[in-house]
């Protein structure tokens, strides 16, 4: 690599810096703010060493090491081990997420739309573009870095070890900006290489859940998995700051890999070519819902496939909550004071994860909207003999049937896993009616970016900011022990899915009303603005 490759490069991080002042600054206060407020309201929910203790035992099962970590420290369940084993990892995976963006953002995306071979006739060298890139993600993950320590410092907790778990969030986010390097070298278009970005994530999300739920501290699986990596450098239990350098080396590898790969493709090419389509559309194609499934049925098959498999694995291990209650009377003790059975409350766990997973897809459905729009290709079909509310009902439609499935299969997934345990075969039909039941939740949440969509193109991304907090408040809402009227702004607050028996129709039906509101919101909006063109 020549000097003269690197050319411009500190004029495109600065442009890069200029493009993303709002982006960067909500991502990473974002993860800031949600290391500060656990560290905030922990000591307030568990004041005392005994009822840190009782949560301990809560966590020192396989179905809870999925969803959290290894479980150091359990045994003296101190602040620290609390957050490094139950937050790190839910901060870990969004700073994957916003370097994968940022990467991909800011190299496949400009090479897509044509700007990088605008800025590239300049004098401007062939890598200036993929090092900036880096170089903002570089100070991006430094941000949430230096935040999350300050975050924990703030509540009288270690130097080292607060800095330790930020820097372990800081090169797991890194990491991933390596391998959103190498994905932009791939495919033509962004979107699917951030997809194999997350598909990345989501495979390191499921090798470090079995591998952590396979023997206490984690088994030889986990090392597979960049997300945990931050967890088994053991902050505040024995700290060891080795695990570092495994994402550092991912970065120089991912980074040596993506220099190789783009000296094998043109600009705005791809290694892997696009399929050629038919000469002659399809019947199906000549209707708005035939189009909006063409162009996300890969989508569709994609996420199905990938949470059919972890739903497998996840309730898989449906019996071991049995068998740790079984070893452990104190863990028994806890379900049944809360009026729970310990296997319903895996199943709804398991039910509402999911729910939100699909969430997001569907948020990445409407947000489609948005890039069609923008691209010209609203415009082109609504030439033809096409309303704009026939247009944009059946993208919505689409997206409602799209998530009906997803959980579905989510639910299918989880019961066929429980009955290869030790569960029977009335499990499959339960679970998989528990986590259909979070789909007019799902549907607020599409209601909500419909409207946003319907109001102006660009404030569709606002409506991540309500996933994120169903998220946040879904998996941590008990740890957190917040108030009902903060924790009821999310939708899938409000539904009570196992056992069946407790499963209400007021819920239901309200939050149906609210998202058939808000659908018919967004589409009415949409009829009367303008085209966002360009």
């Amino acid at each position: 690599m020549s000097r003269e490759s690197l050319t411009a490069t500190r004029e495109l991080v600065r442009f890069a810096l200029r493009r993303d002042r709002l982006k960067l600054p909500i991502w990473v206060g974002g993860i800031g703010l949600g290391m500060l407020y656990a560290v905030s309201a922990l000591p307030a929910a568990y004041k005392t060493p005994e009822e840190r203790q009782v949560r301990a035992e809560l966590m020192d099962s396989p179905a809870a090491t999925m969803m959290s970590g290894p479980g150091y420290g359990l045994d003296n369940y101190t602040l620290g081990a609390m957050i490094t084993n139950e937050m790190v990892l839910w901060l870990a995976v969004p700073a994957a997420m916003m370097s994968i963006f940022l990467v991909t953002r800011h190299t496949r995306a400009e090479e897509e739309t044509g700007r990088a071979e605008l800025i590239r006739s300049a004098v401007v060298g062939r890598y200036a573009a993929p090092l900036a890139a880096l170089i903002v993600a570089v100070i991006a993950n430094v941000g949430v870095a230096i935040l999350t320590a300050l975050a924990m410092m703030s509540g009288d907790l270690a130097v080292a070890d607060s800095f330790a778990v930020g820097a372990g969030l800081g090169m797991t986010g890194l990491a991933f900006a390596g391998v959103a390097t190498v994905t932009a070298q791939l495919t033509e278009h962004a979107r699917s290489a951030s997809s194999l970005a997350m598909a990345v994530v989501g495979t390191a999300f499921l090798l470090r859940a079995i591998g952590d739920a396979a023997e206490p501290g984690g088994s030889p699986v986990s090392w597979f998995s960049p997300l945990a990596w931050t967890q088994q450098m053991r902050p505040f239990v024995d700290v060891r700051w080795w695990p570092l350098l495994l994402s550092g080396l991912v970065l120089l590898a991912t980074i040596a890999a993506a220099y190789a790969l783009s000296g094998r493709r043109d600009v705005a090419a791809g290694l892997l070519p696009a399929r050629l389509g038919r000469a002659g559309a399809s019947a199906s194609l000549s209707t708005p819902f035939g189009l909006a499934f063409r162009q996300q049925r890969a989508s569709v098959i994609g996420w199905g496939t990938g949470l059919f498999i972890f739903a497998v694995a996840s309730g898989s291990l449906s019996d071991s909550v049995s068998e740790a209650v079984a070893e452990n009377p104190q863990m028994g003790e806890v379900f049944a004071a809360n009026g729970q059975d310990p296997t319903d409350g895996f199943y709804a766990t398991m039910a509402l994860f999911f729910a939100l997973l699909i969430a997001a897809f569907a948020v990445t459905s409407v947000l489609r909207l948005r890039s069609e729009e923008r691209n010209g290709h609203t415009e082109a079909v609504l030439a033809t003999a096409v309303s704009r509310g026939r247009w944009i009902s059946a993208w919505l439609i689409f997206t409602v049937l799209a998530s009906a499935f997803l959980l579905a299969v989510s639910g299918l997934g989880v019961g066929l896993g429980a009955v290869g345990g030790a569960a029977g075969a009335a499990v499959i039909g339960e679970v998989t009616v528990a986590t259909i039941a979070f789909l007019p939740a799902v549907l607020v949440i599409i209601g909500v970016a419909a409207a946003l969509f319907g109001i102006r193109p660009g404030w569709s991304v606002w409506s991540w900011l309500l996933v994120g907090y169903a998220f946040f408040f879904g998996m941590f809402g008990a740890l957190l022990d917040l108030p009902d009227l903060i924790a009821d702004i999310s939708p899938f607050n409000h539904l009570t899915v196992m056992p069946l028996a407790n499963l209400e129709a007021v819920p239901l039906a309200a939050l149906a009303i609210i998202a058939a509101a808000l659908l018919t919101i967004g589409r009415a909006l949409f009829q009367h603005r303008d085209l966002d063109v360009g």
